[in-house]
């Protein structure tokens, strides 16, 4: 009976062990993300006097949430950026969704000046677990108006999308009764569903303008071959408290490269030595990938484990 239960237990720990290897096969995609505003008075009525946008602002995330939406209404965070064009109640509910597992980070793009001219999203990085993406910005100055894409789905089949372009068209928040874009303030009560306006207030049935979406690269920590070579020692490996020293036999370190589970770069060293003495205790606890490259340019890919 002891030998079966230390049997079990030996299997539990291992299967502990390998449970953060499990994700792996995970990766993270690096997008551009392009606005591109067409906002003109033929087309959207006489713009007003400071015609802008405010920051285009948004999140990716799962289906677990869904932050806006046609037929949805307006969360506190919405309607201050449709109203006001002002951004930290959304970002405090996209940091809730965050703490619950429900989104990857908040994406905070810029604001444009004019009414037409492009907002650009570089590098924006992509996790597999989180692949929607939500992105909103107010029509300046409007009552409540905005435009809005939600819960764009980045990957199909398995795979993820190469390229994406959406029409925008303005969009009421639901939250304010103004029917110009410099009306006062007249509260909808009760709240409406946000809504498309076209052919409304003075907008007819053209787009706004666009949204596009490229892929720029995918990483994957399956790109990486586990390489053994035992003239490169990394030790302690399990690390308890955060560091862990590099060393090699033959070539010089040029610099180690520190990616996590999902295949996304979190951290590079240049070392310019045999040997390199790194600290790592600012990460979680768990399985990253460390590519160190020689001085002779070989790459060597190690497997580190902190139990921080």
């Amino acid at each position: 009976m002891n030998n079966i239960t230390k049997s079990l237990k030996l299997k539990f720990l291992i299967l502990l062990f390998l449970l953060p290897l499990l994700s792996i096969s995970q990766s993270t995609a690096t997008y551009t993300v392009t606005f591109n505003s067409i906002w003109n008075s033929t087309d959207h009525g006489t713009l007003p006097p400071n015609a802008h946008w405010s920051k285009l602002v948004g999140v990716n995330h799962n289906n677990n949430i869904s932050f806006v939406g046609l037929g949805q209404l307006a969360t506190a965070g919405i309607k201050k950026v449709a109203e006001r064009g002002e951004n930290d109640i959304f970002e405090s509910e996209v940091n809730a969704e965050i703490a619950n597992g429900n989104a990857q980070q908040y994406i905070d793009g810029n604001a444009l000046s004019t009414a037409t001219g492009n907002v650009i999203i570089n590098t924006l990085e992509v996790s597999e677990n989180f692949p929607l993406l939500t992105l909103v910005s107010m029509i300046a100055p409007s009552p409540d108006w905005m435009i809005m894409i939600s819960n764009v789905n980045l990957r199909e089949n398995n795979q993820w999308k190469t390229s994406i372009t959406m029409d925008l068209y303005p969009t009421d928040a639901g939250t304010d009764s103004g029917t110009s874009y410099t009306a006062g303030d007249i509260v909808t009560n009760p709240q409406a569903p946000i809504s498309v306006i076209q052919n409304m207030y003075g907008f007819n049935d053209q787009k706004i303008g666009t949204i596009t979406i490229t892929l720029n690269e995918v990483l994957s920590v399956n790109d990486f071959s586990i390489n053994d070579e035992t003239s490169l020692q990394v030790f302690p490996n399990p690390s308890i408290d955060g560091k862990v020293i590099f060393n090699s036999k033959h070539q010089d370190i040029q610099s180690i490269t520190f990616y996590n589970v999902l295949g996304k770069k979190i951290d590079t060293r240049l070392v310019n030595s045999n040997t390199a003495e790194t600290y790592l205790n600012h990460l979680d606890s768990g399985v990253y990938i460390a590519k160190i490259k020689l001085f002779d340019n070989t790459e060597v890919i190690k497997r580190i484990v902190l139990r921080n």
